[in-house]
């Protein structure tokens, strides 16, 4: 909302007499009006043609239907037992197409709930103190200290996000150790948590997948959750590694895929991310960003294909759509781990990333559009689409309205880039964009659980209503640009124990 008004005001500030704005600007102000008022007429005629076609033919059969007499009603009872096979046969028929069609339909899949691992205070690091623990460390010269601060500083994070605690040794001491105790506290605390505000026993839990790109030690970070639980032996458990920010998604998509083969059965999704083996100590530029985007952060996913848990559930998913472009070669190492000349080990960025990223959300956007945009925003892309082709003239795309499909977007905070290229190629408002840029702001690029903080920072607000539609969009290596569409399927309250519920009265705050 700050977003709209700063816009406005920015409007106010042109001098323009009081007579001639009086004169020339309010015919443009009420043009304006009447043409948002047409496309809503537009929109409202197409989007319930249908049923504007059907309610008059169903008037009229319902009035047909009041002035029959019992005569006319003896002779309709007379005429369906003279053809008494033929009604039979077809109710047959339609009672087996209605059970094959109950027996074979998709499972519907709900999130009964979910909770974000919120790292303790003593944990957090200003960028101030970070930039110092950089020039003490030892592994960087001045330049790349100088750089990794200007970064900073055009980041989007702010001075609360949090770090390993072997990040806050002076030198760093990235040990296996180390990076397990990190880990560990992340999903633990998240499945903790998720456990005792859902009150379900573990044992219960029939599938489990976990994603971490980059640490995935021996036994694996399922088997870790398996031991620590004691969950029951015949459990499906998967374990998912370097497929990038993107893959909380990837995640949800396989607990779906399996919910369908196994009934009456819960799935876990954990997704967390380790920066205590993978911050770079080197020089190269490339490879130093990484350093100033990704913090802490861990989030469990709870679903369930069972019906009786529709009532307590929170969303109900309704699309998965993935897209992936490493058939591209760029595509393919714009987010590349390697070594450096010094043989240290980073991930590199490429310089084309942002045009990359742009592409697959292109090829994203253009499967899921038809799932989900009225038929009215369809008609008018599918217009100016054959204008262009098949007329040949020079024609703007169109670019659909998304917030007609959605109320909510959660764009996943892998930078300030990132959610500004989504917020002016979608032509989203600022407050469609907030709970992105909070969320890199309060924690930092979280990876693939950067979604689930977004999401809870709008329940925090209390903004998640009933119906109300949701978009989580994340991008990952390979490069991967993955969407999924929930419905809320009651107003949700604020999440207890949340990441957000110690500040969430200080949001949204103004960022430089």
């Amino acid at each position: 909302m700050e977003g709209v008004k700063d816009s406005s005001s920015r409007g106010a500030t042109v001098k323009v007499k009081p007579e001639r704005d009086h004169t020339y600007r309010l015919p443009d102000f009420l043009q304006s009006v009447k043409l948002k008022y047409v496309k809503l007429g537009y929109h409202y005629l197409t989007s319930h043609l249908l049923t504007l076609c059907i309610t008059p033919l169903m008037i009229l059969v319902l009035l047909q239907a009041m002035q029959m007499t019992p005569d006319d009603l003896r002779q309709l009872w007379a005429h369906l037992q003279f053809h008494l096979v033929s009604v039979i046969s077809v109710s047959m028929l339609a009672a087996f197409a209605s059970t094959f069609y109950i027996l074979t339909r998709p499972r519907r899949v709900y999130l009964v709930d979910y909770s974000c691992y919120r790292p303790r205070d003593d944990q957090s690091l200003s960028i101030h103190a970070f930039v110092d623990r950089l020039r003490l460390a030892g592994t960087y010269d001045d330049a790349s200290v100088e750089f990794q601060r200007k970064i900073l500083e055009k980041s989007g994070l702010g001075d609360r996000t949090h770090l390993p605690e072997a990040i806050h040794m002076i030198p760093p001491t990235p040990t296996m150790r180390a990076a397990r105790e990190e880990t560990e506290q992340a999903i633990f605390g998240a499945l903790d948590c998720l456990f005792a505000n859902t009150k379900i026993n573990p044992k219960d839990i029939g599938i489990l997948v976990v994603n971490s790109s980059l640490f995935n030690p021996t036994p694996s970070l399922s088997a870790v959750i398996v031991n620590k639980y004691k969950l029951r032996g015949n459990i499906k458990s998967f374990n998912l590694g370097g497929m990038g920010c993107s893959a909380g998604v990837i995640s949800v998509d396989l607990a779906k895929d399996m919910l369908q083969l196994q009934r009456n059965t819960y799935a876990v999704v954990v997704s967390t991310e380790n920066i205590t083996q993978n911050s770079y100590h080197g020089v190269k530029k490339s490879m130093l960003i990484a350093n100033c985007l990704f913090r802490v952060g861990g989030a469990a996913i709870l679903l369930s294909n069972k019906s009786s848990d529709k009532r307590r559930s929170k969303y109900e998913l309704v699309h998965v759509v993935r897209t992936h472009k490493g058939a591209d070669d760029k595509a393919f190492r714009c987010v590349y781990q390697e070594e450096d000349d010094e043989g240290k080990i980073g991930i590199s960025l490429s310089k084309d990333l942002m045009a990359i990223a742009g592409g697959a959300l292109k090829t994203n956007i253009t499967t899921l559009g038809p799932l989900v945009l009225p038929v009215s925003e369809q008609l008018l892309f599918f217009a100016t689409l054959v204008m262009k082709k098949v007329l040949g003239k020079n024609v703007k795309p169109y670019i659909p309205d998304f917030k007609m499909a959605f109320e909510h977007f959660c764009i996943h905070a892998g930078g300030r880039a990132v959610i500004d290229e989504l917020e002016t190629n979608l032509q989203l408002l600022p407050v469609d964009v907030e709970a992105s840029r909070m969320t890199l702001q309060r924690f930092g690029n979280t990876s693939s659980s950067s979604i689930w903080y977004e999401l809870s920072y709008v329940e925090a607000k209390g903004r998640m209503r009933k119906g109300n539609r949701v978009w989580q969009i994340a991008f990952g290596s390979g490069f991967k640009c993955n969407s999924a569409v929930w419905v809320a399927l009651n107003n949700v309250q604020p999440p207890k124990n949340g990441p957000w519920e110690d500040c969430i009265h200080n949001y949204p705050v103004k960022l430089i």
